[in-house]
């Protein structure tokens, strides 16, 4: 149910930063359209950590209703603050979400025990599947293979999203774990290594802006295709990189307003993209062929 390409999808906002829930609503019928596997709400591309939590569920409950069950929805509801997370995963349960993905805590710098714990309790709260969230380069804080192990234990949590960018990580996860335990990878980059190496798909940055490319290099992938998903990966690159060169989603946000999807709205401490990186971020689009 969670595997292929999964679109970490950006939130909409206005010039004024308020949440856009007719470009939202758009967005979500672009990527169900486009053959998106899934949909993640309120994670670290949808400037969670500037959203209320008003805000937060609403758009989880719009996102639930708009998709009607075409396909999956998944909410980020992680905190550094192990109640929050809780109260933010049984939120997102009312809500009607279809899993949660939840990030390590971050800024704390908590013990490997302290992170058993504390996904551990989220768990026990949540009333569908978990999905861990290892993203050290935002966090400051790295969940490691043994103790990953030691989680898929737990009848609610079903897999993670490995951002870290490591082939070797992403084995060492699957041998550990075995082959029933979902991993996914949060580096759009490396994903087509990671997938071919066993992974069942990608929480994607990427898919944001190419979410039918992203999805055919995924299925390709996911099929053992090595000369397809490479081929199409290739025409891929350019927008693995040009996505990051700025904070993560400044580029995505930028590119989505030039395709007339959204309107030129993010939150402070966030701004829009420099002058500098558009030409950059218009060539990758134009390889992909995303623009003409």
């Amino acid at each position: 149910m969670f595997r292929g390409s999964l679109v970490a999808l950006v939130t909409p906002m206005t010039a004024s930063g308020e949440v856009d829930h007719v470009a939202f609503g758009r967005l979500l019928d672009w990527h169900a359209r486009a053959g998106t596997d899934g949909i993640v709400v309120c994670g670290t591309t949808g400037e969670s950590s500037t959203l209320s939590a008003s805000e937060t569920v609403e758009l989880q409950r719009i996102a639930v209703q708009h998709i009607g069950g075409r396909i999956p929805v998944i909410a980020g509801t992680g905190s550094n603050a192990t109640t929050e997370a809780v109260d933010r995963t049984r939120a997102a349960c009312e809500a009607g979400v279809d899993a949660v993905l939840v990030v390590t805590p971050y800024y704390n710098r908590p013990p490997q025990e302290g992170l058993y714990r504390h996904f551990s309790l989220v768990a026990d709260a949540a009333s569908v599947p978990v999905i861990l969230y290892n993203v050290p380069s935002r966090t400051a804080c790295d969940l490691l293979p043994a103790t990953v192990e030691r989680l898929a234990a737990h009848s609610q949590i079903i897999g993670i999203k490995e951002a870290t960018g490591s082939i070797e990580r992403g084995a060492e996860i699957l041998a550990r774990c075995g082959d029933d335990f979902l991993l996914l990878s949060g580096d759009d980059a490396s994903c087509r290594q990671l997938i071919l190496g066993g992974a069942q798909g990608v929480v994607s940055v990427t898919a944001n802006v190419a979410p039918k490319l992203m999805r055919a290099m995924v299925g390709a992938a996911l099929v053992g295709d090595i000369v397809q998903a490479a081929e199409l990966d290739n025409r891929l690159a350019g927008l693995h990189r040009a996505l990051f060169v700025d904070s993560n989603p400044i580029p995505a946000k930028w590119a989505l307003e030039r395709l007339g999807l959204i309107s030129s709205g993010i939150r402070l401490p966030l701004t829009w993209l420099a002058q500098r990186h558009h030409e950059i971020m218009t060539e990758a689009m134009r390889h992909a062929g995303v623009i003409e």
